[in-house]
């Protein structure tokens, strides 16, 4: 089993996005690939290449299982099932809210928010409720170390401005999208 953390910044991957897509049936990478792009394309720009890359990953962790498929005249195709360490390590990260960067709010808990609404759409409140108090808690971290950054920290203090509007800008947007699913 693995000890899997949510994902931050900088292990932001669309993996969780194929492994969700088998949760309540089995499928081909082929068309994983092509429901990442279709529904999400604007959230991971995911080539082909990509999703195998992931796919055979996901295999080699434990997360999904193959079994090949032989068809007539063609080379044999793999269907792609989730196992219970993918069922639970799906549902863990399903469950916990993303980090506080705008870029993970912005991939992880939008792809988040496809789930529950495919899956578990009670839990879309939670998941904002959730989200929205990450966000808070990274505003007030982020508030007290600019109070204890010197004035002459020019360049820093810049970056954690900028840093911590786009995260009340988060606040907000969080507020007018959960409006999508009243």
């Amino acid at each position: 089993m693995t000890d899997k953390k949510p994902h931050h910044i900088g292990t932001l991957s669309p993996e969780m996005a194929l492994l969700g897509l088998l949760y309540k049936e089995a499928g081909h990478g082929y068309d994983l690939h092509r429901t990442v792009n279709a529904d999400l394309g604007q959230v991971w720009h995911l080539s082909q290449s990509q999703a195998y890359a992931i796919l055979k990953r996901l295999e080699a962790q434990g997360d999904i299982s193959a079994e090949k498929i032989p068809q007539e005249k063609l080379p044999s195709r793999q269907l792609l099932q989730m196992t219970e360490q993918g069922r639970k390590n799906f549902l863990d990260w399903l469950n916990a809210p993303s980090g506080g960067s705008s870029r993970a709010i912005r991939m992880e808990f939008i792809t988040r928010l496809y789930f529950l609404k495919k899956y578990f759409p009670k839990k879309i409140t939670k998941a904002f409720e959730q989200q929205r108090a990450e966000a808070d808690t990274h505003i007030q971290r982020l508030e007290a170390t600019l109070t204890e950054l010197p004035a002459e920290q020019i360049y820093n203090r810049m970056s954690l401005n900028m840093r911590l509007k786009q995260l009340r800008f988060v606040v907000e947007w969080l507020d007018e999208s959960q409006q999508n699913f009243l």
